[in-house]
């Protein structure tokens, strides 16, 4: 196992996680121990143990607690991290968002609050890379 820290959040998922796929919907409750990632829809409240990721295309409408969090897609609700929390480029937010960090790349829309809970400010970024996360 590589013990070397890596910037973004999605170089450091290694579990098979719960998977929303595109073009499902789901609506209700949902508890999840592990890593989720939403690329369909969901409507309703989460409690995530892992790290959660919405994709580009993917749509939620609730509140959210989690670890972590990368948000590609449409969200409207609340968000609370309790650690570090990345906002795409593609991401359109509407809701309070609360967490330990968050960096935001550029052209990502947030309407709403935000609260960072360490007291650092938002980090901005532009990324460089192409492939995985992207």
């Amino acid at each position: 196992m590589n013990d070397q820290p890596r910037r973004r959040l999605v170089d450091r998922s290694a579990a098979t996680p719960t998977l929303v796929g595109s073009g499902s919907k789901m609506n209700g409750t949902l508890n999840c121990a592990s890593d989720l990632v939403v690329s369909g829809d969901f409507i309703g409240n989460a409690t995530v143990g892992g790290s959660v990721t919405l994709a580009e295309d993917g749509m939620w409408e609730g509140d959210l607690q989690t670890g972590n969090a990368i948000i590609c897609g449409r969200f409207v609700g609340d968000i609370q991290v309790s650690e570090r929390l990345e906002i795409r480029k593609s991401a359109r937010i509407r809701g309070t968002i609360r967490a330990k960090t968050i960096a935001i790349e550029t052209g990502a829309v947030v309407d709403g609050d935000m609260a960072i809970t360490s007291g650092k400010p938002v980090v901005r970024f532009e990324e460089k890379r192409q492939g995985k996360g992207e």
